[in-house]
């Protein structure tokens, strides 16, 4: 009696259950909460997700139930805590444009229109990867789903994939969200390597200053001309542009200051969490994975390749004014990529101020992710 009892006591162990995907997801999710908080990468991302992770891994504790679908409230206690995040995706993505909109200020793309260009140039990768997904077998959906990691938007590769490609959104939202962490990883070798000492001291002119007007008409005017070409872009661009309305308009600071601030930091748990359960063991543990994976990381670096190159021609024709280094930061990883930007340029020249010219292609590159992703809504959605 003893030893069936503790014959079912073992059994109803995670030990007992564990299996070999589970511990290298396990593993994974020490790694990254390794670097968010030894080494501080992202760590408003990475320990979330980690965690995420790690509890969806854990056999048996019902934190997160696959492909669990919720039709009654009745069901809420049964399919686990992760897996009720994990039904609210859809409506994430939105709500962190609504966020970054009100963090973000447009008034260095305003000042410097060009920069729409390096924005538009750094969203190379995401075709480059589609292509590439395409050769490797996979389906149009899919292919469009990996491609827009190279975008560097978490949010927008959730939103594109939920709606093409669901079965691929575990490996592809933690690599794209992997890659926004290890921006300051990843972008400063293909930025060297892709330009001389000569560019990157290349010091800007003073941006002019943007008035209050031209600041609240870009949104307005920006939903009106892209949703109108492209209406799959509504929930992206029309929140990310409500955001920053709120906070420009200077008539609904409470509005703009819980958007940037308390709404922003829940959604961030809510979605870390849920991206992480996602990455269970048994679905993530495979070749399509590792394929993902690899896209991801060319994608990225071909689109910080596309903006430094771009950069770089621009700063030809216009005799010298433009420093090449600002082009990478047309991935959509706001502000990470403009002050990957400013800390190699003030590498090289320690009086050179670059975050404010950077960030010009940043934001260009949040609503260039944007519109790639509708553009592949529509077409193969």
């Amino acid at each position: 009696m003893l030893i069936e009892t503790l014959s079912n006591f073992w059994q109803d162990t995670g030990l007992a259950n564990v299996a070999y995907q589970n511990v290298i997801m396990i593993v994974v999710s020490f790694i990254f909460l390794y670097l968010a908080i030894r080494h501080g990468f992202e760590p408003l991302l990475l320990i979330p997700i980690a965690m995420g992770m790690l509890l969806s891994n854990l056999p048996i504790s019902g934190m997160f139930i696959e492909h669990a679908e919720i039709t009654s409230s009745n069901q809420l206690s049964d399919i686990g805590l992760l897996s009720i995040f994990y039904a609210l995706k859809p409506i994430f993505p939105s709500l962190i444009f609504l966020g970054v909109g009100a963090m973000t200020d447009f008034g260095p793309l305003i000042a410097n229109p060009k920069s729409l260009i390096m924005g538009a140039a750094a969203q190379f990768g995401i075709f480059f990867a589609f292509f590439a997904a395409v050769i490797l077998g996979f389906d149009a959906q899919g292919a469009a789903s990996i491609g827009i990691i190279g975008g560097a938007d978490g949010p927008t590769a959730i939103y594109l994939t939920s709606k093409l490609a669901p079965d691929l959104l575990g490996p592809i939202a933690v690599a794209a969200y992997s890659y926004m962490a290890l921006v300051p990883i990843i972008q400063p070798p293909i930025m060297k390597a892709l330009t001389t000492k000569s560019e990157r001291v290349i010091k800007m002119d003073q941006l002019r200053v943007v008035s209050q007007k031209e600041k609240i008409l870009f949104p307005i005017v920006v939903t009106v001309l892209v949703v109108l070409l492209l209406p799959a872009a509504a929930p992206l661009i029309g929140m990310l542009m409500l955001g920053n309305l709120f906070k420009e308009s200077g008539r609904a600071d409470r509005l703009s200051d819980t958007a940037q601030n308390a709404m922003m930091n829940i959604v961030t748990i809510l979605l870390g969490l849920a991206v992480g359960a996602s990455a269970t063991g048994a679905t993530f543990i495979k070749a399509e994975t590792l394929k993902i994976v690899v896209l991801g990381i060319c994608a990225f670096a071909v689109g910080t390749a596309g903006g430094v190159l771009i950069a770089k021609l621009m700063n030809v024709l216009t005799g010298g004014k433009i420093n090449p280094l600002i082009g990478s930061a047309g991935v959509s990883a706001v502000p990470m990529a403009a002050r990957v930007s400013q800390k190699v340029g003030q590498q090289e020249n320690p009086s050179n101020f670059l975050l404010m010219h950077a960030m010009g292609p940043n934001v260009a590159g949040v609503i260039g992710s944007a519109v790639a992703a509708s553009v592949m809504l529509s077409m193969f959605g």
